[in-house]
């Protein structure tokens, strides 16, 4: 029977780690997500407000089949730097993408980024012409691990889900055949983490083992108009759900993207309602390619989006819950 990881957290799939930072006064942070060995790479965007670099070059058809790190922040526009933050080290180390090795030319790493919106949200945003990203960038290159925080951290730090604090959030699960999938989801969503007048989860029902409180709806209807606790008065580009999605099979960059689209069902799953105008959600898919893809190969990559899905809608539900109030942000724990 398929289980969660030791970790219960993307870093189960062995060859990633996580590095998280954040700006405590500013109320922002950074999460990069760092492949032993550069790994093939998809992206699936489904919200109407994304921000995000490189996602163009992680198409089926372009040079680059892989990538060397993947980087979700806060800061809205701002926090595209954070990349270029993770690019400075990375480069410094030779690592990257290069067609032809050549004397003194340096490689060229690979980073795709997006970014939530959280300049709204109270924290102390005056600084002038000197942005923290491309700082916080670098120190959470440095910081990466095993270990992944939930809640507070990271991208996910001054992140807001619906009428809710968001957070960081991360699930995995493990195949009864040895695979591991996990997500990784930093929740800043304009919809509603939790059922109307409820204080259930809307993925409740691929919860495992209590980890993210084991409340049961109440059974009772609602209104299809009624939104429970998304937020009022939108305004562009201030909602975004941001996720990564891991396996350790050895996917063709197409198949990637076919998971990426399936684990953005996840996100439906546990955010209602989601991909709307004014939401910036993206779901990038990595893969490792630790273990030969079983055939078929159809019904694997079948197998794996459904798994990745899954897990996402998890890690949403577990970013909300591990979260603590801040900033003038409830927290789902404090209800």
């Amino acid at each position: 029977m398929a289980k969660p990881g030791p970790r219960n957290a993307l870093t189960d799939v062995a060859g990633l780690s996580v590095g998280c930072a954040e700006h405590a006064a500013a109320l922002t942070g950074v999460t990069v997500i760092v492949p032993e060995r550069r790994a093939v790479c998809a992206v699936d965007v489904r919200g109407g407000g994304p921000g995000t670099r490189e996602t163009d070059a992680l198409a089926p058809e372009t040079l680059v089949d892989a990538v060397d790190a993947l980087v979700l922040s806060g800061g809205s526009v701002y926090g595209l730097a954070a990349a270029d933050g993770v690019a400075a080290l990375m480069g410094a180390e030779g690592r990257g993408f290069g067609l032809v090795d050549m004397p003194g030319v340096p490689r060229s790493p690979v980073i795709p980024a997006a970014i939530l919106y959280d300049l709204a949200n109270g924290g102390d945003k005056s600084w002038g012409d000197a942005p923290p990203y491309h700082a916080l960038g670098r120190a959470a290159y440095a910081a990466r691990g095993a270990e992944v925080p939930l809640g507070n951290a990271g991208a996910g730090i001054g992140a807001r889900a619906g009428a809710l604090k968001g957070g960081q959030g991360s699930a995995s699960i493990v195949t009864a055949d040895g695979f591991t999938v996990a997500a990784l989801a930093c929740v800043n969503a304009w919809g509603s983490v939790t059922m109307p007048n409820q204080r259930a989860f809307w993925a409740h029902a691929f919860e495992i083992d209590g980890e993210f409180g084991a409340v049961a709806p109440s059974g009772a209807g609602f209104d299809p108009e009624d939104w429970g606790g998304a937020k009022f008065n939108p305004q562009p580009r201030a909602n975004t759900n941001l996720a990564v999605v891991a396996l350790d099979a050895d996917l063709a960059p197409a198949e990637a993207k076919r998971v990426a689209q399936m684990a953005s069902a996840g996100l439906a799953r546990a955010v209602r309602p989601v991909f709307a105008p004014f939401d910036g959600d993206v779901v990038f898919a990595l893969a490792t390619a630790a273990k030969p893809t079983p055939e078929p190969r159809q019904l694997a990559i079948a197998r794996f989006g459904a798994l990745a899905a899954d897990c996402l809608a998890r890690a949403v539900a577990r970013g909300v819950y591990a979260a603590q109030s801040i900033g003038g942000m409830p927290a789902w724990r404090d209800g």
